[in-house]
């Protein structure tokens, strides 16, 4: 197959991208990003090379861009995205324009070359937030976003499904729980906590660490999402999670534990506006359905990603230092 992968040099899409490359080695890949501040090339430099891999420097909402690469194209994998909700909350233009319009038009541009099969990565917060003893989300669970972030993933759920009811365009949708593992981009909490406990510093824990998450490891993410466009089907959503619920004080002192590091580290500071209490996922349907569940047990997978970012220090430390940024206005002229 030919696939156009969006948002490829972003965390989830390189996992993805690597995944797909090394299992599917007779497809071709090609990476769409406009690299904003989240988009790193350093994540994909062990594929860059290979003759099934380009990447497309270019934005979702250039619609000639769009319609000139899609051509040709079997499947679109959409993970391009904004989203950081404290960085929605500060100002949500850029979230509702790459994330709605940028749907809109590689959904037109799929329409267009006769029907391209379409893929769309969603998020859990979607459907809201569940209080401490609310049944975990499904695919039938009502949406009710509650930041500026989750409210323009959830229109862009809504699009996709629209443009298959109207359009009979062959989508899926997934909508997972929160993400980690290798090549996270270092203001998410794993990341963040991993690296400031590495260079000496403190972990930053939003009121008192009570809001509750499903997490789930990047690899079982991305093994999910081939299941689902192999198997799934066309107008269905699928729900994917970790069955691995963490309130974030307990994620932080289980950090601290294997890092060797005391609670002294912690730095409790102001809670974020809207602070949503708890998610958690129901992944039943893909496990009846598509013979899915995550495979990584958490504390394993959390020593790993552990281990994976005291073994890659420069990836990190050029990002956290902004030095990262620079190859990029050198290399294609224009800021990140």
């Amino acid at each position: 197959m030919r696939i156009l992968v969006t948002g490829g040099a972003g965390f989830i899409g390189s996992n993805f991208i690597r995944y797909w490359i090394n299992k599917y080695p007779d497809d071709h890949i090609v990476n769409l990003d406009v690299l904003t501040y989240a988009g790193n090339l350093d994540n994909l430099r062990d594929v860059e090379g290979r003759p099934n891999y380009k990447f497309v420097r270019g934005d979702i909402c250039d619609s000639e861009l769009v319609d000139s690469v899609m051509n040709s194209m079997d499947l679109v994998v959409h993970f391009a995205a904004e989203s950081h909700v404290d960085r929605s909350v500060m100002s949500s233009a850029d979230f509702i324009r790459t994330n709605v319009e940028g749907t809109r038009t590689l959904l037109d541009a799929a329409r267009k070359h006769g029907g391209v099969r379409f893929h769309h990565i969603s998020t859990d917060e979607v459907f809201g937030h569940l209080g401490p003893d609310d049944p975990p989300f499904n695919e039938e669970t009502p949406y009710h976003p509650r930041s500026p972030y989750s409210a323009s993933k959830a229109a862009a759920d809504h699009l996709v499904r629209a443009y298959f009811y109207t359009h009979k365009l062959p989508v899926t949708i997934s909508n997972c729980s929160n993400n980690y593992g290798p090549y996270q981009f270092p203001e998410k909490i794993m990341p963040l906590f991993i690296t400031n406990l590495i260079e000496g510093g403190k972990v930053p824990v939003y009121g008192a660490g009570k809001n509750v998450r499903d997490w789930i490891h990047v690899d079982d993410h991305n093994r999910g999402v081939d299941m689902i466009i192999n198997n799934g089907r066309i107008g269905e959503t699928y729900c994917l999670g970790g069955g691995r619920e963490l309130s974030n004080m307990e994620l932080t002192k289980m950090i601290l534990e294997k890092m060797g590091r005391g609670e002294e580290m912690i730095e409790f500071v102001a809670d974020r506006p809207g602070h949503d209490l708890r998610y958690a996922i129901d992944y039943k349907k893909a496990k009846k359905e598509l013979g899915w569940e995550p495979e990584i047990e958490f504390s394993e997978g959390l020593a790993q990603t552990i281990n994976w970012y005291k073994n890659n220090t420069g990836w990190w430390q050029k990002i956290k230092s902004g030095e990262y940024r620079n190859y990029y206005e050198k290399q294609y002229g224009g800021k990140k």
